[in-house]
Formats: C-alpha cells, structure tokens, sequence
C-alpha cells in the first residue's frame, strides 16, 4: 500500500467514524432529553443497558455497512461481522451509561478503526457538551479541530488522576481500597464512568492520568490513538502494550512513578 492509498483511507475512516458518531450521539442525546423506557442489566446489578445503546449500535452497524461493507465490526451491544479488508471496527454506542441514565454529561459514543498495526483511526463523541475528540495515526489529536496535548507533568504528586471501578461488588471495593494506599502520594482522585472520555481529558490535559482495568476493546480503540497522538503513553500497569485488562495513561515522564504506585498498592491484593 503506498503512502497515498494510506492517506485516503486514513481520511475515509476518520471521516466515517466522526459522521457515525455524531449521528448516533445526536439520536441517544434526543432520546435521553425525551425520558427512557427501556432499562435493563447486563453482567451484574449495576451494568445498565438502555434501548438507546442498542439503538446506537444498530445506526453505527448500519452506517458501516453502507459506507464501509468490507470491514469487521465488534460492538458492545453484541455486533460482530466479518470482514476481508483487513480494517475492523470497535464500537461503544454510548459509553457511560450509568451516566447516561442518570443524564450526567460524561457519557460518548467510541468508534475506533483497527488494523494489523492497531488503532488507524478513531472518534470519541461527547453529545451532552458538543465536543468531538479524534486522531489518526500519526496525523495528531484534535478537539472540535484544535490540536489537543497532553500536559507536561513531571512530578505525580501533582498529578490529577482518573480512574474506574468494576461492575464487580467485589472488585470495587478492591480497586477502592487501592486507591486509599496512594491517594495521599498524588494530587487528587476522580471517576467520571467512561473509560473513552477519561482517556481523552488526558490528551487534552483536564486530567494528569488515568488508569482502570477490566475492560474492553471497544472501550479503548479510539481514546488510546487519541491520548498517544497527544503524547500520552499507554501501556498496562507493568508498561507494556495497552491491553483491555489493564490500561494506564499519563505524560510520559510520569507513567513509571505512577505504574511504581499502582503496582505497590495492588501488592496486597494479589
């Protein structure tokens, strides 16, 4: 593939990702602001599904289908096709949505592109505030157009980190009492509920870092492209590749005093 064919389809699938998005985060806003009939669980008693996830992920489906029918398809919500070009895509239709249920702004929709290298092109939606965050590789990061970076941290105990808890009972309270053993070595906490958003408030430095485990792909395809093309590194807690299972990011000069403290303080947990 020459540097011209990958330009163009670079461009193609950015432009399908943030036309997809924002059409199903126009829908899922309307219907939010319309009240909910449908709520329903999912993995446990706190993992909430609404008829406008699905909804989503059915427009997006659709869209892709239409725009781009060769590509593989993984979404949330149960969406899975094949495909032969070799691109796949990774849908959130509305990640958040505990958030969404409780009509907090904090939920996006998150549609990544992913080829054998990883992440090509990805978009992360935020209706309740109207922002679009999106990146392809190597062309940068952008908010509503403007270029977005991180924030040049080098010390962690300025450091304002984000993170996550599991649907688990359980596992929450784990990953709580981690919390408590480094809080103090920080500047402050906070947990918004969307793993996209999280990673894209690092890119443009409304958060320091951020770190959660226990995920999945389409929770992380478009915020990790996002936050690299920032200047963020991504990696697990040990500093490896990213991974659904562990997902850790920061300005690079502080991954490892952060990694350093997550991993002390998961120490007794294991």
């Amino acid at each position: 593939m020459n540097l011209m064919t990958t330009s163009n389809l670079t461009t193609q699938l950015l432009h399908t990702a943030t036309t997809l998005a924002r059409q199903a985060g126009a829908m899922a806003l309307e219907g939010r602001r319309n009240g909910l009939q449908n709520v329903q669980t999912k993995s446990t008693a706190t993992d909430m599904v609404t008829e406008f996830d699905k909804a989503s992920e059915v427009m997006i489906v659709q869209g892709l289908e239409s725009m781009r029918p060769d590509d593989a398809i993984i979404g949330e919500e149960g969406a899975s096709h094949s495909g032969t070009s070799g691109i796949t895509w990774h849908i959130d239709p509305i990640d958040g949505t505990t958030n969404f249920l409780y009509a907090l702004p904090t939920w996006a929709v998150s549609i990544g592109a992913v080829d054998e290298q990883g992440p090509i092109a990805g978009a992360v939606y935020i209706p309740a505030l109207d922002e679009m965050f999106f990146a392809t590789r190597g062309g940068g990061a952008f908010c509503n157009g403007a270029p977005i970076r991180c924030n040049p941290l080098d010390d962690v105990s300025k450091a304002l980190v984000c993170t996550g808890f599991s649907y688990a009972a359980d596992q929450r309270t784990l990953q709580a009492t981690r919390v408590a053993r480094f809080i103090h070595q920080v500047r402050d906490i906070r947990r918004f509920g969307a793993a996209s958003i999280d990673m894209c408030f690092v890119a443009c430095g409304r958060f320091d870092a951020y770190f959660e485990e226990n995920l999945h792909s389409w929770d992380i395809a478009a915020g990790d492209l996002i936050a690299r093309e920032a200047g963020c590194q991504t990696g697990d807690f040990e500093g490896n590749a990213i991974r659904p299972a562990q997902v850790l990011v920061s300005p690079p000069q502080i991954f490892r005093q952060l990694s350093t403290l997550i991993l002390a303080s998961s120490a007794r947990d294991r």
